[in-house]
């Protein structure tokens, strides 16, 4: 797969500028165990082995938190309230005022926006009011998200204020080629696809365990499904249940195991029958269910990118997902996993049964898997956020032509 090419880098600018003072403002980050937060991490890390200096600003997501301070990375705890239907997860209130005493006392080089709610719009206004350059990201389908949940005529008005949010950016990283169209055909300008990275290390075969297949009620020969994330509407669980009926059609021992957690799983519990619920699952455990499974079923066609179908891939499964976000930039059908026609549920199901009735192949997919999986490593990953910084200084704050350097940006080779 062609890499991004990235002529614009940190080691362009003057040698006092090569170190940058960021400012990151973020409604979530870890301990909070989403894709969002967990790939937010591995940039503030990449950054900083890049001797960066960070300051992360972020929602206190509960009384006990503590903010971290260590050498070049600084965390500001701000207020956060729950969000609805997700209370394990806070976001932030409005805070312009208390960014522009900041900022205003310290200066950081750029502002980078990760997250598009109330603490990012006040980060946005604070930045706009004291002049300084920022760059967004775009990573979550809150306007698909509004049709899951019975507020179907809140997609335009939550579109238009993403329009308006990131239009007032230098630049807007996008995951993907297919959400970068989609986006620029509803008037968002000035996108850069950066793509995500896996660690293949953590995410590895050899942590495969019988044991936990064991306690999963499977033996050696057993064949093993697995759904990792929230359980929740936007996740399209029935067709990940139909899948299941359908692999079960071929082969009736066939197991489920869902990692994960959400307001969904009763319902697919007393729908579904014989589904392993493991939890919440994180690190080396994580690896560990990812490695131990056989296939990895996931039927989302909300995300913006899927970082879990990464992790499937660097531990060797064979992946099964619609044609869309990471699935369909990374996978070939038929070859390193299996791609289902967007939004065709039936395409879906008939792909779930070849998993089961062709074994072998599967398995061949799973290695051709994490071969793709040891081309995405983070450090190239982190160097495209860092061209994105780059380009965002150089864009200036009033530039009024910034064609040459989204060239520079798109070029691939």
């Amino acid at each position: 797969m062609a890499a991004m090419h990235f002529p614009l880098r940190v080691d362009d600018l003057p040698a006092e500028r090569r170190s940058l003072r960021i400012a990151l403002v973020t409604e979530t980050y870890p301990p909070e165990v989403n894709g969002v937060a967990l790939t937010l991490h591995r940039t503030v890390e990449g950054l900083r082995r890049r001797h960066h200096e960070i300051q992360l600003l972020r929602p206190r997501q509960a009384d006990a938190d503590v903010a971290l301070c260590d050498g070049g990375y600084q965390e500001v705890l701000m207020r956060g309230i729950p969000i609805p239907r997700y209370p394990e997860m806070k976001m932030g209130v409005p805070a312009r005022k208390a960014f522009v005493s900041l900022w205003g006392r310290r200066r950081p080089d750029l502002v980078y926006i990760a997250t598009e709610g109330p603490l990012g719009w006040s980060a946005l206004q604070a930045a706009t009011r004291l002049k300084l350059p920022v760059c967004s990201d775009f990573r979550t389908n809150f306007h698909a998200y509004s049709r899951h949940y019975g507020i179907g005529w809140l997609q335009r008005p939550i579109m238009a204020y993403l329009r308006k949010f990131h239009n007032r950016c230098a630049f807007t990283m996008v995951p993907n080629e297919k959400l970068r169209a989609e986006l620029m055909r509803n008037g968002f300008q000035r996108l850069v696809r950066v793509s995500r990275g896996v660690d293949t290390q953590a995410f590895d075969p050899s942590r495969r365990s019988e044991a936990l297949r064991q306690s999963w009620g499977a033996g050696p020969d057993t064949p093993v499904a697995l759904f990792v994330g929230r359980l929740a509407p936007e996740k399209n669980l029935g067709a990940l249940a139909a899948a299941l009926a359908a692999m079960r059609g071929i082969d009736p021992t066939v197991r489920l195991v869902v990692v994960g957690d959400g307001p969904a799983r009763r319902t697919l519990a007393d729908t579904v029958p014989g589904i392993t619920f493991a939890g919440t699952r994180t690190g080396d455990d994580l690896a560990a269910h990812f490695a131990s499974a056989d296939f990895f079923v996931f039927p989302s066609m909300t995300e913006t990118f899927g970082n879990v179908t990464l992790e499937a891939m660097a531990s060797g499964l064979a992946v099964l997902a619609y044609d869309h976000a990471a699935a369909g930039e990374v996978i070939r059908d038929g070859r390193n996993g299996s791609l289902a026609r967007l939004g065709d549920e039936r395409h879906f199901t008939a792909l779930a049964e070849r998993l089961v009735a062709n074994r072998e192949h599967a398995r061949q997919m799973g290695v051709a898997a994490r071969m793709t999986a040891r081309e995405l490593d983070w450090d190239s990953i982190v160097g495209q956020v860092e061209a994105v910084f780059t380009a965002t200084l150089a864009a200036g704050d009033s530039s009024p032509d910034r064609a040459p350097l989204m060239h520079s940006l798109a070029r691939t080779h």
